[in-house]
């Protein structure tokens, strides 16, 4: 085996030795010097020089990516991921008829999907579907995703957070806690403009909490400006020591009149 290629295959032995035992200071210090030694191969995106091993550096090369992308999951850390990513993609994507398809393709492709979904773009994330095969979007993976946002855009935010029990991989647990939280802060804005105070059961029933406990910990460490006092939440703090811009009503008069003396010249 050519000598650059057993450095690499040794070094990803020892990142997925860390990597199982969960030591992910060491795996991350790992990922920094194989991406060095991958600039080695010229087989790889974006020169694709035909190489005697080039089927064998672009494997291992996709390997390294894939798991670097799931590090970044561990970490929770999302701008690795899409840095991670999108050096992925181009396995994906130009290198699909040089090597065998990853079994972790499409599993990769919906926690992107999922990140999109978070950090809500949208757009981006529709961009992304639309890249892919009509077979790639029946794969359980990806129609999780795809579900997800139609409950999400739907409201049916129950749905969402019921999705984390069945989602086909423990990797996702860390976007879809996030997604849990986005929904909550949404519905939480929603109810502090449309209530001075709600009862706790409602309080709780709202935010999609299955105890009172739960409730009270979010409101501690989301909400300190929220009162919880008698069995009720109380929102009217909140209202209060939001400010409150005043309106320039005298500008907003002169500024209309002075539209009408204009349009009454124009015609």
């Amino acid at each position: 085996m050519d000598p650059q290629l057993t450095e690499v295959s040794q070094q990803f032995e020892r990142f997925k030795a860390a990597f199982a035992r969960k030591d992910y200071n060491t795996c991350s210090d790992l990922l920094s010097q194989l991406k060095v030694l991958l600039t080695k191969f010229t087989s790889l995106p974006p020169l694709f020089e035909n190489s005697p091993n080039a089927a064998k550096e672009l494997t291992i090369a996709r390997d390294i990516y894939e798991h670097a992308v799931v590090l970044s999951v561990k970490t929770e850390d999302q701008d690795a991921f899409e840095r991670d990513f999108f050096q992925l993609k181009p396995y994906y994507v130009d290198a699909r008829n040089r090597i065998p398809s990853s079994p972790q393709e499409n599993l990769i492709l919906d926690l992107n999907l999922l990140r999109l979904l978070v950090q809500n773009r949208i757009a981006e994330f529709h961009t992304e579907l639309e890249l892919l095969s009509s077979a790639t979007l029946e794969d359980p993976c990806i129609k999780h995703a795809v579900e997800l946002e139609q409950s999400f855009m739907e409201g049916a935010y129950n749905r969402v957070l019921s999705a984390r029990q069945t989602a086909p991989d423990a990797t996702y647990v860390y976007f879809m806690d996030l997604l849990a939280k986005t929904i909550r802060d949404e519905i939480a804005g929603c109810s502090e403009k449309a209530y001075d105070y709600v009862s706790i059961s409602d309080a709780r029933q709202m935010l999609l909490f299955s105890s009172d406990q739960e409730l009270l910990t979010y409101v501690k460490e989301e909400h300190p400006e929220w009162e919880v006092k008698e069995g009720f939440v109380v929102f009217q703090k909140a209202k209060e020591t939001a400010p409150c811009k005043e309106i320039p009503s005298l500008q907003l008069i002169n500024q209309t009149l002075s539209y009408a003396r204009e349009l009454e010249r124009i015609v």
